[in-house]
């Protein structure tokens, strides 16, 4: 009796892996940012923190809008697509067979062994056959624009929770560059894991990560320093 095993692929991560990256990274780096120029500009520290929560609380906004907006229009798109489909079902049902059928001949199946595979899955859930192997609609990758808003903003908090606690507990006039450390450190993490997560090398993902956020900082620090004004 041949054993069995199990496959283990990160494909199937890709979706809610950049979304909670992209969220963390995006939360860390800009409130980071905005704290760093902010207190490089010489600001008190009860401003440099009002800066980092309106930056939390704008940018959890921001990504919860965004995301739902454009994961909306994915599933529009996708409902305009099924109602399509399910009226040529309706209407040409010879025709959607035939054309089932020439997908899984290219697929590699023989003509005969590919009608009949796409006359048996029409007759379970025609819709269903047609979304999957036409449209290349599944449950598992429909758009779902309530959950994307809400997991890109908990990751935005999340991220950007990190530079103002940094900010509560950074000794006074040194804001500025215990943030930097501590958020470079944080997106060097964040990196790492989300490369070990989809299977790439780990230090690659540390290192880019990291080096855009030191490019982000380091130039809202240089703003801060040349207008030098409290706010």
């Amino acid at each position: 009796m041949p054993r069995s095993h199990r496959e283990s692929h990160r494909s199937d991560r890709i979706g809610w892996l950049r979304a909670a990256v992209l969220g963390a990274n995006d939360g860390t780096i800009s409130v980071a940012s905005l704290v760093v120029g902010v207190a490089a500009a010489g600001a008190p520290a009860e401003s440099v923190l009002l800066t980092g929560v309106a930056g939390l609380v704008a940018g959890a906004m921001s990504m919860a809008a965004g995301e739902y907006v454009s994961v909306q229009s994915q599933a529009d798109t996708e409902q305009a697509d099924l109602a399509r489909e399910r009226q040529e079902l309706a209407s040409q049902p010879e025709h959607e067979t035939e054309e089932l059928t020439a997908i899984y001949v290219s697929r590699g199946l023989d003509q005969a062994l590919a009608r009949q595979v796409a006359e048996k899955l029409m007759a379970s859930d025609a819709l269903g056959a047609h979304a999957r192997d036409e449209l290349g609609i599944t449950d598992t990758l429909r758009a779902r624009p309530v959950q994307a808003a809400m997991a890109s903003a908990l990751s935005f908090v999340i991220g950007a929770i990190v530079p103002i606690v940094t900010v509560l507990l950074a000794p006074a006039g040194r804001v500025a560059e215990v943030s930097s450390v501590t958020a470079l450190l944080t997106l060097a993490v964040l990196g790492a894991t989300a490369a070990r997560a989809g299977g790439a090398p780990m230090v690659r993902g540390a290192v880019r990560v990291a080096f855009w956020g030191a490019m982000a900082m380091a130039l809202t620090a240089g703003v801060g320093r040349l207008f030098g004004a409290t706010v």
